[in-house]
């Protein structure tokens, strides 16, 4: 990608320096013959190579890096007026040299070239245009690099958040877990079994077997019905769960752990009020290519939701869909006094 982009930017300037030299020369050749036309306009070229260059190859850059953009513009003013006499020099001396006293000679072309001030007046203009198109090309790349950079630099962020959350299980769930399991061995030993064979998947998945950048979607599906089943138990009585599955591909790829902060965000925020049993709804289907995840739970006015969530949070997956799944995902979230609804859709890829 870095070979592609700084070959089209030398293809550009390229462009840029072939256009300027035949314009260069179309206005050479109606005031001097061949040879001499040729000769100002290749002198014309290197000045303003030499000028352009200088200012978008190291002092742009170096500017926009330590963010001198006030000297930088006084060094611009100084260059394009240095090109400036290069160009209106190199018109005066080649008519006196070459074309003063000949043939070609004439009133008009004395006028308009023995005069070096009058010519200098009238190339700043071409100096500045030079300089400024050279700059703003070379702009454009060093911008385009400082985007590509920090959108590597924010996925590089929220992917060490992702590897946080697959290396440490969420304490808190940990806990509850645990503490529940011992419960259960003094009332039901059956049932605690089962919470910890689903509790030890939930580990064994999250630890060793998501630290890729894609996983199939059956084991991905696994998990959040393992996760779901530890919450089930849990909660007990006290909530109703609801879920649907239906997956038609499982060989499909998606990223690890994507949807788990909005089950976690569910159970975790889920309306437990006395006298009034909460609900959690989790839908998730597969049409063609398309995940279709729904994700709702009942809330309370008397039970606020808190402003945090851990792990990734609803904000940091947000961003995490923009950047692993840009135009090819939708995200909806709906809030009221009574519940809690995400409604999210990705376009899947099979495995490569």
């Amino acid at each position: 990608m870095k070979t592609l982009i700084f070959n089209k930017h030398w293809l550009i300037t390229a462009t840029f320096w072939i256009i300027l030299e035949i314009a260069f020369w179309t206005q050479m050749i109606r005031d001097y013959p061949l040879i001499f036309a040729t000769y100002v306009s290749f002198v014309i070229m290197i000045g303003s190579m030499i000028s352009a260059h200088t200012l978008s190859d190291f002092l742009l850059p170096k500017a926009m890096a330590t963010g001198k953009m006030k000297i930088f513009a006084i060094q611009c003013t100084m260059i394009s007026l240095l090109l400036a006499s290069v160009l209106s020099g190199a018109a005066v001396s080649c008519y006196w040299l070459f074309l003063h006293g000949t043939k070609y000679d004439s009133m008009g072309r004395m006028l308009a070239y023995s005069n070096f001030w009058l010519k200098l007046g009238s190339a700043i203009p071409s100096a500045i245009l030079i300089n400024a198109t050279a700059c703003g090309l070379r702009f454009y790349q060093e911008h385009g690099k400082i985007e590509k950079n920090h959108a590597l630099l924010q996925q590089a962020h929220l992917e060490a958040q992702l590897r946080i959350l697959q290396d440490q299980i969420n304490p808190h769930l940990m806990f509850n877990v645990l503490n529940h399991i011992h419960i259960l061995m003094q009332k039901n030993v059956e049932l605690a079994s089962v919470l910890l064979v689903k509790f030890s998947d939930i580990l064994r998945y999250q630890l060793y077997e998501c630290n890729r950048e894609s996983v199939l979607l059956e084991r991905e599906v696994q998990y959040l019905k393992d996760l779901v089943a530890v919450e089930k138990i849990r909660w007990g009585e006290e909530l109703k769960v609801v879920c649907i599955w239906n997956i038609q591909d499982g060989k499909k790829d998606i990223v690890p752990l994507l949807l788990v902060p909005f089950v976690e965000n569910a159970f975790k925020h889920v309306s437990r009020l006395p006298m009034e049993k909460g609900y959690v709804t989790l839908i998730l289907k597969q049409e063609n290519n398309e995940l279709i995840f729904t994700m709702e739970n009942s809330s309370s006015v008397q039970q606020p939701r808190k402003g945090t969530s851990h792990g990734l949070g609803l904000e940091n997956v947000r961003k995490r869909l923009g950047l692993l799944y840009p135009q090819q995902h939708e995200l909806s979230i709906e809030k009221t006094n009574s519940l809690f609804k995400v409604a999210l859709i990705i376009q899947l890829h099979s495995k490569k």
